[in-house]
């Protein structure tokens, strides 16, 4: 069947900035399990704080339980990496509390990598290369390729930064809670607190960007609209 020539062309949905930063983040980023598998050594390390008092107790329960999560991923064959950070973050903070002797310095590590990440999100909006660029970057096929090719879209740069300061509010909400926290030695509203701001406060910051994202409409540069978002997993 012929068509008219002289016909408009249909409109095409492609995508906006917003859509391919959805895929891209969805698939760069974590989902619930490898969270749990990351806060689960610190409730066992604060539950056995509070049954023992005794520092090298928390430790090796929270040691042998991310080696137990470590098991279970390579026994079923699933990928490792969620559950390494979880287990080198425990090695860390193990170290931490057993060579001070101290309970609380178990969580030291954790505040100041929170503290260095607000630094880093801070200073990559003021130099405009947002920090959740660089996300959105590694769930992008032509990352090998071409790294800072979305630092040629200005208005994925633009939601970048609005996103990345998101972040730098997580960040800072972690410092103001936990750091008066590790100063009055409260070992167990320290727990508690990494973890209600750990996934939850994680999601919490999720459901802002996603307004964000939702609400725009930014169109996305034609490199970008050729390559398409990148599909998960």
């Amino acid at each position: 069947m012929a068509t008219d020539p002289t016909a408009a062309p249909e409109p095409v949905d492609t995508p906006t900035v917003e859509e391919l930063i959805r895929a891209r983040l969805s698939a760069a980023v974590g989902g619930l399990r490898g969270s749990v598998e990351a806060a689960l050594p610190t409730v066992a390390f604060v539950a056995a704080w509070a049954w023992r008092h005794d520092v090298m107790t928390a430790v090796v329960a929270s040691a042998v339980l991310a080696v137990v999560l470590l098991a279970v991923r390579l026994v079923a064959r699933q990928t490792p990496r969620y559950v390494l950070g979880s287990v080198l973050a425990t090695a860390v903070a193990a170290a931490f509390a057993l060579r001070s002797g101290r309970a609380e310095a178990a969580f030291l590590p954790g505040i100041l990598t929170n503290a260095g990440l607000m630094l880093m999100a801070l200073l990559s909006v003021v130099t405009r290369w947002p920090l959740v660029g660089f996300v959105v970057a590694a769930g992008d096929p032509r990352m090998a390729e071409d790294p800072t090719a979305w630092r040629r879209d200005a208005g994925l740069v633009r939601v970048c930064q609005r996103l990345t300061l998101v972040l730098v509010g997580l960040y800072a909400l972690r410092l103001l809670v936990m750091g008066p926290l590790y100063a009055a030695s409260q070992v167990t509203l320290l727990g508690v607190a990494k973890l209600v701001l750990g996934w939850p406060a994680y999601l919490a910051a999720v459901a802002v960007m996603a307004a964000i994202l939702m609400r725009g409409r930014t169109r996305a540069a034609a490199e970008d609209l050729a390559a398409g978002p990148r599909p998960t997993d």
